[in-house]
């Protein structure tokens, strides 16, 4: 039969049936064992009353006081009186029948008799005595036998409740095992079969269902998912060769994503990088031809700036295409990845496609930071579609080029931009040392054709030392600035470069050099170290053109700040009025230290020697010409149409 009731609903049921018939078996046992316990406890009382008869009867013959035997005839007034109500305490209950209350109201009359013949002064006689106990006596015997009659009555029924509570025993426990068959172990053993036939791969087994409880349920979800199981099995083999096919495509593309990204990374130059990834991505689309055209800042107009088996041609053709024009060239500010179908030949825009035998384009948008800076065309001469995967890979190829194009041109402005710095530095120090020579010695040149013209020899001999010791001058700052031009170190650290640098001086001047270094720190960048030289180079030339020192001291102080003191012996000077010639050295090493964020401490007095001291900051950089290009350097650069040949940059 079906039911609706739920497993644990049916274990509820039948358990609470049982426990009320336990309980009320155990509560009339229990109440048949305080009737017992009160009717033994009334037979006792009874029994007492019996022994106080004897009692009061010997007090009599012993002839002891009145009130002696009064307080023998109370104890009977109270017996009788516990026997007539009960005592629940005790407990003591007499088991009233009507053979049972006639045998008592038989005692109480007796004793209402006899009590008045008890309580007579000086007693009744012997005789009389024995008379009215063995007539008491007897009737207690025939009240007790009745109490006991009834006893035996409720002991047969405590027996028969006893053998009933071991049936009902026997029969709860053969109810739960059977319960417990029926509706747990069975659906179990169903269940579990079909487990086992499922394991060996027969997904047509199924299990009955009968019954609407849990394990209804659950045989219910068995055969559901033995259901689903023989579906997907059947499925199996086509759903893991689309799989397969999915997985595979989906590496394809990580692939040429991959190839195409390893490209743009290595390419140097723009021709370089456009016609790379022109060709990669014709063969990667399988396209008959590819174009890649860039647009001008108004995207009026877009430059052809590779293409791959395009028709040479629609190339010259097409080399600059107004916008418009075309199917190619004709992007908005949203454009998406589309596919364009050739069908009208006749129609203008696509007779040179028509006539080359494409008969569809797609369209793939090129964009940076969300601007729209050109397009990549790709023909088909066949009807092509457009998976969500594919317009997906083609987005991606579009940004990386994008990102590629921007790379290289930043460079190039970087580039640009540290050969424009350092013309300036050159510039400077030109104009700084070899300039102002340059315009003494054109004023001595001056002063001797005056001298010669008018005939004033020991004036022209004068001219020709100044123009002698000038010369020398001039040499020596060429030479100077020749070697700060060569400074470059790649070594980890800069004492190699330090001491050549010592060297080169103690060379040039004879000056003996000397270098000390101490304590321990993080090897300095390479870019920063050619600024420290330049640095210390400068200080060290000041020292050659003023000092008129005899010796030279290079500090180096390595730790979380970097130190570098150039000290000599030579004549000082007062820093606040320094000569024009030694503050304009000073303001070079000043702005090279700026470049790395150092600082540069003059400490000198008059005849007591110089001190330059530059101070590195905990973790020196420097200066980028990137960064001093400003943010607009990052910005991809539209190109001319009226100079296809030029690159981007």
């Amino acid at each position: 039969m079906l039911s609706n009731a739920s497993l644990s609903t049916k274990l509820m049921r039948i358990g609470a049936g049982l426990l009320v018939v336990a309980l009320a078996s155990i509560g009339l046992t229990l109440w048949v064992t305080w009737q017992l316990e009160g009717g033994a406890a009334a037979v006792n009382e009874a029994g007492r009353m019996r022994m106080q008869t004897w009692r009061l009867t010997s007090s009599v013959q012993a002839h002891v006081s009145d009130a002696e035997v009064a307080k023998l005839v109370s104890q009977f007034d109270r017996s009788l009186e516990v026997l007539r109500h009960g005592d629940a305490s005790r407990p003591l209950f007499v088991p009233w029948d009507e053979g049972v209350s006639r045998e008592f109201a038989a005692v109480e009359s007796v004793w209402e008799v006899q009590r008045s013949l008890w309580l007579q002064k000086n007693g009744p006689d012997a005789m009389a005595a024995l008379r009215a106990a063995d007539a008491f006596v007897e009737a207690i015997d025939r009240f007790v036998l009745g109490i006991e009659k009834q006893l035996s009555g409720l002991t047969a029924i405590l027996n028969l409740f006893q053998f009933v509570m071991m049936a009902l025993a026997i029969g709860g426990a053969v109810i739960m095992l059977y319960t417990g068959y029926l509706y747990v172990i069975n659906p179990l053993a169903h269940l579990r079969q079909g487990l086992k036939q499922l394991e060996s791969g027969d997904f047509s087994v199924r299990v009955d269902v009968d019954t609407r409880d849990e394990f209804g349920q659950v045989a219910g979800g068995f055969n559901r998912m033995a259901a689903t199981l023989q579906s997907l099995y059947g499925k199996l083999e086509i759903q893991v060769e689309n799989k397969t096919r999915r997985i595979e495509a989906q590496r394809a593309r990580l692939e040429a994503l991959y190839e195409v990204s390893a490209f743009l990374a290595e390419a140097n130059t723009i021709q370089e990088l456009s016609q790379g990834f022109s060709a990669r991505v014709r063969r990667i689309m399988k396209a008959d031809a590819v174009a890649v055209r860039w647009s001008d800042e108004a995207n009026q107009r877009y430059l052809m700036l590779a293409a791959d088996c395009f028709p040479q041609d629609m190339a010259d053709e097409e080399r600059s295409l107004l916008a418009g024009a075309c199917a190619c060239g004709n992007l908005k500010p949203d454009a998406r990845t589309r596919v364009i179908p050739i069908l009208n030949q006749e129609a203008a825009p696509m007779q040179r496609c028509a006539k080359a035998g494409f008969k569809s384009i797609v369209s793939v948008p090129v964009r940076l930071q969300h601007r729209l800076i050109g397009e990549i065309d790709l023909f088909f001469r066949t009807s092509a579609t457009l998976s969500p995967d594919e317009a997906e890979l083609l987005d991606a190829l579009a940004s990386h080029l994008a990102s590629a194009l921007e790379g290289l041109r930043a460079a190039a402005l970087e580039r640009e931009a540290a050969v424009g710095e350092e013309r300036a530095l050159i510039a400077r120090e030109l104009h700084d040392s070899i300039a102002q020579s340059l315009a003494f010695l054109k004023i001595q040149a001056q002063l001797l054709r005056t001298a010669v013209h008018k005939a004033q020899p020991t004036q022209v001999q004068t001219t020709l030392d100044e123009l002698d010791t000038g010369l020398r001058e001039c040499i020596n700052d060429v030479r100077e600035l020749l070697v700060h031009f060569r400074t470059r170190t790649n070594t980890d650290d800069i004492e190699a470069a330090l001491q050549e640098t010592l060297q080169k001086f103690q060379h040039q001047t004879g000056l003996p050099a000397r270098l000390q270094v101490t304590g321990d720190g993080l090897p300095l960048p390479a870019d920063v170290q050619v600024q420290v030289l330049h640095v210390l180079q400068e200080a060290l030339s000041n020292v050659r053109k003023h000092a008129s020192a005899s010796q030279v001291t290079l500090t180096v102080t390595k730790g979380n700040e970097w130190r570098f003191s150039v000290r000599d012996d030579g004549m000082g000077f007062d820093p606040q009025h320094s000569r024009g010639e030694s503050h304009v050295g000073m303001k070079i090493m000043r702005e090279r230290a700026d470049r790395i964020g150092a600082r540069v401490n003059i400490m000198s007095t008059p005849h007591q020697g110089t001190t330059v001291q530059l101070t590195l900051p905990p973790y020196p950089v420097a200066a980028t010409s990137a960064s001093a290009a400003g943010p607009e350097s990052f910005n991809l650069p539209r190109m001319s149409h009226t100079a296809p040949e030029n690159s981007p940059t």
